[in-house]
């Protein structure tokens, strides 16, 4: 008699989505190769920077308070370029994800494989949410290690001793503040990637005329109608609220005057989790996605 035991092994209900996120980085090299490129040419940039900075210190006097913005800035700040393109990357992926596989056609190719529509959607929203933000934190660490190591070599070089950029750069601070800040932008950002993939599964041409026409519309809308600006305030606010909320920083008005965040301290998750918007997003972000793998199952190849 055969039993389970002696059967092929169950596979896994991760498995088809594992293979598919594999699939998705496979056939779309730009998911890593533009934040590479922009890596090379903020470390590029960056090196410029700490090379003149043992002059900028000397110019400064001792327990200077400017000191530590000085010396931090160069490698906090360098990240912040790769992870902006890595959420641009994320929003063309979002708004090519499904349209593109039906304006090929192989779209007819995946839906013969064993693979489920949600699993193929999931497997697609997984890029902007999880692979693109690995991407950026790889990226970004190694462009800070490289900064650390040539501080080492220039310091010396200058009668100064690397201890006093090793004191001032926490290095796993920052690394803390990385992982939380890409985190809450992939969490913020949820409900625009999954507008775009509900968009890209639904357009038969130009899906990023469709993206943008419904706001549009809405926006003149509520100005002729009611001569308010409640809904651009709105989707201000979608853009920017994760560093309001997340880190208790209004970009617009520049409150933080060292000009980077490279301290725990600066983190404010309590605000962020309680933020009605982030679970308002997430709330549309699932109605988007359940009728992005509605439309994937019906919708015909262009």
């Amino acid at each position: 008699m055969n039993t389970p035991s002696a059967s092929a092994p169950e596979r896994s209900p991760m498995r088809p989505l594992y293979w598919s996120i594999r699939r998705e980085v496979w056939e779309n090299r730009s998911i890593y190769i533009a934040p590479l490129i922009v890596a090379a040419v903020v470390l590029f940039a960056s090196c410029f920077s700490v090379i003149t900075l043992p002059h900028r210190l000397q110019k400064l006097p001792l327990n200077d308070p400017k000191m530590h913005a000085t010396i931090v800035r160069p490698f906090s700040l360098a990240p912040a370029p790769i992870i902006f393109v890595t959420l641009i990357v994320g929003l063309f992926y979002s708004l090519d994800a499904l349209y593109g596989e039906r304006r090929d056609r192989s779209v007819l190719f995946w839906k013969s494989l064993p693979v489920s529509d949600r699993t193929a959607v999931l497997s697609k929203v997984s890029i902007p949410l999880i692979v693109l933000p690995v991407v950026g934190f790889v990226l970004g660490q190694i462009t800070q290690l490289i900064l650390l190591l040539l501080s080492t070599m220039v310091m010396p070089a200058h009668g100064m001793s690397p201890a006093t950029v090793l004191g001032e750069f926490h290095w796993f601070q920052e690394l803390f503040v990385m992982i939380y800040g890409l985190t809450v932008h992939a969490l913020w950002f949820v409900p625009i990637y999954a507008w775009l993939l509900l968009v890209s599964a639904w357009a038969r041409r130009t899906p990023l005329l469709w993206a943008a026409l419904p706001p549009v519309v809405i926006l003149m809308l509520e100005k002729m109608i009611f001569n308010t600006t409640y809904f651009i305030n709105l989707l201000k606010y979608r853009f920017t609220g994760a560093m309001i909320e997340a880190f208790g920083l209004d970009p617009a008005n520049h409150n933080n005057s060292s000009g980077v965040i490279d301290r725990i301290g600066q983190l404010t998750p309590l605000r962020f989790l309680s933020a009605p918007g982030l679970w308002l997003g997430l709330l549309f972000a699932a109605a988007c996605l359940i009728a992005a793998i509605r439309l994937r199952h019906n919708r015909e190849p262009i």
